[in-house]
């Protein structure tokens, strides 16, 4: 069972790809069935499939069959971890930058009363 730095990283490399993050965002509107999925990537079937078996190893789709029919569907809960971090990273850079911004302005400042 990876850890949560091993499953963030999967989820990352897993955005890494135009192609995946475009079958990610035709499945935040429902289920769709693979030949359907496929369709507007061009490529061949095999290699759209390598793209939603990653997907689905990493935990970000879920699939099921029918019959012949396999239907994926967007599993989410590895996306919003992501979201998470990402929040934690801005707000602490934004403090950051804050604190430059303020130690620019007093120096600043410095230099003015110097010229004086």
């Amino acid at each position: 069972m990876p850890n949560q730095t091993e499953r963030l990283t999967q989820v990352f490399r897993a955005l890494s790809d135009p192609t995946r993050r475009a079958v990610l965002k035709r499945l935040s509107l429902g289920p769709v069935p693979t030949l359907e999925l496929a369709r507007p990537f061009g490529m061949a079937l095999p290699s759209f499939t390598q793209h939603l078996r990653m997907l689905e190893k990493f935990g970000l789709v879920k699939s099921r069959k029918t019959g012949r029919v396999r239907t994926y569907v967007l599993a989410p809960r590895p996306l919003r971890a992501a979201e998470t971090w990402m929040t934690d990273q801005r707000k602490l850079w934004e403090c950051r930058l804050d604190q430059l911004d303020a130690y620019l302005l007093t120096m600043k400042e410095y230099d003015d009363d110097k010229e004086e």
